[in-house]
């Protein structure tokens, strides 16, 4: 008989792996991080005893578990968003949050548009976005590219106050200069340089007006982000990010700055220190 007491266990298959990552977003939030944890470093145990990379590959095993946990930590964000609002698509349905977590099949997370937008770094808004002819446009939102629009200027006792942009009446103009409107829309999110034209105008996210630090720190091999937010009254707090990567932390940091301050959202950049 082995004195290991775990010899005769059965190791678990990834199948089950998977299980167990889809369940951390069922736990709550003060549990959720030290058990992702855990299943990270069982992740990072099995593939220790894998083979080996393969000869001239960039991938070393730091950007391997550094990869492998923002996996995790982007599909927990994605089940927990599905627990919250409902089911796939939810964004666009008056969907109560479920009582029993949803079955997810595999069609369900190849297809899955929420799932692909966090896996790209692109958290869900917790505002609705601007819409381009009645369909949600994040692309407004994420771009900085100019986007060719009509747009349409509706006065207020002889002054510019709002702006129809490819049919969405809620942009608000927040000041007017000679080459043209800055403009939000419905008071959340980026400011955008909006410049008319009678026959095609131009509508362009300006660039950031303020920055913020992101810190990383290492303990004990592992790597974690925290964002520093200085408040009104001028107190500083360093907010921890779920993240494991700088493109992760900064999604992570936008994610946060969208759900506790929107009207700062898309208007601050980052620098890491």
């Amino acid at each position: 008989m082995s004195d290991n007491p775990f010899a005769d266990l059965p190791p678990l298959d990834e199948e089950a792996l998977d299980a167990c990552a889809a369940r951390i977003a069922e736990l709550p939030e003060e549990h959720a991080d030290w058990v992702a944890q855990l299943l990270i470093e069982c992740r990072r145990a099995r593939a220790a005893g894998g083979p080996a990379p393969q000869a001239g590959s960039a991938a070393t095993p730091e950007t391997l578990d550094a990869d492998l946990t923002q996996v995790v930590l982007d599909a927990a964000e994605w089940l927990r968003t599905l627990w919250d609002v409902g089911y796939m698509g939810a964004a666009t349905l008056p969907v109560p949050p479920r009582t029993h977590f949803p079955l997810i099949e595999v069609e369900d997370v190849t297809k899955s548009v929420l799932f692909t937008r966090i896996r790209h770094g692109k958290h869900p808004l917790p505002f609705p976005p601007p819409t381009r002819w009645g369909s949600p446009w994040h692309e407004v939102v994420e771009s900085e590219e100019a986007q060719s629009v009509d747009a349409e200027i509706i006065e207020d006792e002889g002054r510019p106050a709002f702006a129809v942009i490819d049919g969405c009446n809620r942009w608000r103009i927040v000041r007017s200069d000679g080459d043209g409107h800055v403009v939000q829309h419905a008071g959340k999110g980026p400011l955008y340089r909006l410049t008319p034209d009678p026959f095609l105008s131009t509508l362009q996210r300006l660039p950031p007006e303020a920055t913020c630090r992101i810190v990383v720190r290492e303990r004990a091999g592992l790597r974690s982000y925290a964002l520093e937010w200085r408040h009104a009254d001028g107190r500083a707090e360093e907010i921890p990010l779920r993240a494991a990567t700088r493109d992760g932390a900064e999604a992570a940091a936008n994610a946060w700055i969208a759900r506790n301050h929107p009207a700062h959202y898309g208007r601050i950049g980052f620098t890491h220190a």
